[in-house]
């Protein structure tokens, strides 16, 4: 019998060494490496090589001689869905989608799955029993005569049950419970998250079947298990939201097939996910008075244009150190606009506490909502309120100066569609578009105080 072998590998990103390491010298983290088992010695087959009967000849061939095609897609019924994906699942194409424990990604994937029709489906449960995931389905009320339910945690088991039914969909719940006899270590580990990921992709591409993973995540949001497991799926996908609130966001966070950075927002009932048509409405509150430090932000999610409010709140400061608290925003793009204000603006936020809150649960990234930002600020500030059907979209830079935004027409368009009246820009974006083809009124500045000069003398 041979030698146990064992290696060290990174809890973060998987880096692998032979010995034990205070710091990894691949993500720099600390007291991240634990010891796992790779090889008891005992002889094992490659088990996996055994779903697909026919075997492809690979050999070497010329770029030019390569001849493409569009992709084929899987269609579902969930526009959300398809959006994020780029049009549809791509055959063959192997999709990861990871969110926080309750938060619905396997209500969201057996919703969808029940209703693609003509497609034979195989769900994949290490978590669930075959009970718990009928309850699920009647409760959707949706009927499927060709989706099939598999509770197993072994993949040779599992490829043996895809050998004879021959799904053209799988879905697995969840990588992370399952486990290869080509490794020994414990189901969740470094090794067997890789282990098994790898057996899927070989048999996504092999056998041009598309597999969707569900994933967890760690406490402090990133995908649980190494960095490699990102790198080796086409697709990666977000699935977040306050358990408090009814709205979920499915976000793109990688894509070999679409855009990156696409959004598609759901709301939670009793009778499963419903999409979200036009996010604007639900993100913009509705209030019967006006009241200062609100302004609305004509943003970009992907390709789709989203209104959304900025809730700005400014008061003296009662203890030594002034506060500053966002929601869904950069903490230190707050910082960075305050010193913009304070500097080039004259107004002593120094020694105010400020709050900034992106209403309806997103996290916003776009540079676009800098503008509404600031105006939420003044407004508080200034405790005037703003015009309601005034709308922003404007980068900020550190001299003051209101800098262009790409996609200047959608957002315009999306303004005017939602009834707004007004919508302030950069005066740099006025050669991207034809105003006199819009009925909303667009206004340009260059500077804060241009803009701080008509909204509040």
């Amino acid at each position: 019998m041979s030698k146990i072998k064992t290696a060290f590998f990174c809890g973060n990103c998987g880096y692998e060494s032979a010995k034990w390491l205070g710091k990894c010298p691949s993500c720099n983290q600390w007291n991240t490496f634990v010891e796992e088992v790779i090889d008891k010695g005992t002889d094992k087959t490659d088990d996996w090589k055994s779903y697909t009967s026919e075997k492809r000849t690979q050999k070497t061939i010329a770029l030019n001689n390569i001849s493409t095609s569009e992709e084929k897609r899987i269609v579902t019924a969930d526009s959300e869905l398809n959006r994020v994906l780029g049009g549809g699942i791509v055959t063959g194409s192997i999709v990861l989608i990871a969110g926080e424990p309750g938060i619905g990604k396997s209500t969201l994937l057996l919703q969808d799955a029940l209703q693609l029709t003509n497609v034979t489906i195989l769900y994949i449960s290490g978590e669930e029993s075959e009970s718990q995931i009928k309850m699920r389905a009647d409760r959707l009320k949706i009927h499927h005569p060709d989706f099939y339910v598999l509770t197993e945690t072994f993949t040779q088991s599992i490829f043996q049950e895809i050998k004879k039914l021959k799904p053209q969909l799988v879905i697995v719940d969840s990588i992370q419970t399952l486990q290869s006899n080509l490794i020994d270590s414990s189901p969740g580990s470094v090794s067997q998250i890789r282990e098994c990921a790898a057996e899927f992709q070989r048999f996504a591409k092999e056998t041009d079947t598309p597999v969707i993973l569900i994933g967890h995540i760690t406490k402090d949001g990133t995908i649980a298990g190494p960095k490699l497991l990102e790198h080796m799926v086409d697709t990666v996908l977000q699935f977040e939201g306050d358990r408090h609130y009814v709205y979920r966001i499915l976000r793109t966070l990688k894509n070999r097939f679409g855009s990156a950075s696409e959004l598609g927002i759901y709301e939670m009932t009793g009778e499963g996910m419903r999409a979200v048509l036009n996010p604007s409405e639900i993100l913009i509150n509705q209030k019967d008075e006006l009241l200062s430090g609100s302004a609305i932000a004509a943003s970009m999610e992907g390709l789709r244009p989203l209104l959304i409010e900025i809730q700005a709140l400014v008061t003296q400061s009662v203890y030594g150190t002034p506060q500053r608290t966002v929601t869904g925003f950069d903490l230190r793009r707050l910082q960075l606009l305050l010193a913009v204000l304070e500097k080039r603006g004259g107004f002593h936020f120094g020694l105010k506490d400020v709050f900034v809150n992106i209403a309806g649960g997103l996290k916003v990234e776009d540079p676009s909502i800098d503008l509404a930002v600031v105006c939420a600020l003044l407004s508080s500030y200034e405790d005037v309120p703003l015009n309601p059907h005034v709308c922003f979209a404007g980068e900020v830079g550190l001299n003051g100066e209101i800098r262009a935004v790409n996609r200047i027409e959608q957002r315009i368009a999306e303004a005017e569609k939602l009834g707004f009246e007004k919508i302030i820009v950069s005066r740099f974006n006025k050669k991207g578009f034809d105003k006199s083809q819009y009925k909303i009124e667009v206004i340009a500045f260059a500077h804060i105080e241009e803009m701080y000069r008509y909204l509040f003398q």
